[in-house]
Parts: C-alpha cells; structure tokens; sequence
C-alpha cells in the first residue's frame, strides 16, 4: 500500500467556525497531507465510516497556499463538511482513501 496517500492531522485549535466549515491549526502527524483530501474522525482501520466526512479545502503555510503538507509541520487549513462541528483540540483526523 502507497502511504503517501494516507495522511493524519491533529487539531491543534478551531479559530473560525461555520455550519459546516472551520479554520484551524493543524499539525500533520502522519503521512503526506493534500488539499483535496477527505477525512473522518474514527479511528484507523473501522471499516464504517459512520462519521461524516470533512474536506480539506485549502493549506496555508507561511502566509503561502501549499499543495501539500508532511510532518511535522503545522499549518492552517480550510475543512468544510458536516463532521467540521465535531473538531478541537486534540483530535485526529484521518484521510480516507481515494477510490
């Protein structure tokens, strides 16, 4: 399997918050990170998915928009979705994988 697919982040703060988009700080703690990337809050390997997906809209590195990001760098992101009204610190989100 391709890890370069698979990514995590971890909430480090919620700043601005929607119906169904935030802006917060994250910290890339796994794998390569890509806008465009769907995530879920369940843990690795729950063939489910019950919760709702989030998007990754947009990454923000140093005032530049990236494609990209590794750990373990930090960023702030765009995520849009139903699940975005379960995010704060601390929690991980997982990619899902492209299919």
């Amino acid at each position: 399997m391709d890890d370069t697919n698979r990514g995590e982040l971890q909430i480090y703060s919620v700043e601005e918050r929607e119906d169904a988009a935030a802006i917060c700080i994250v910290r890339c703690v796994g794998g390569i990170v890509r806008a465009g990337q769907k995530f879920h809050t369940e843990t690795p390997g729950d063939t489910t998915r019950d919760s709702p997906s989030i998007n990754l809209d947009w990454i923000n590195r140093h005032e530049r928009m990236m494609d990209f990001i590794d750990p373990p760098h930090s960023a702030k992101v765009h995520l849009s979705g139903q699940g975005v009204s379960a995010l704060k610190r601390g929690v991980i989100l997982y990619s899902i994988p492209a299919e």
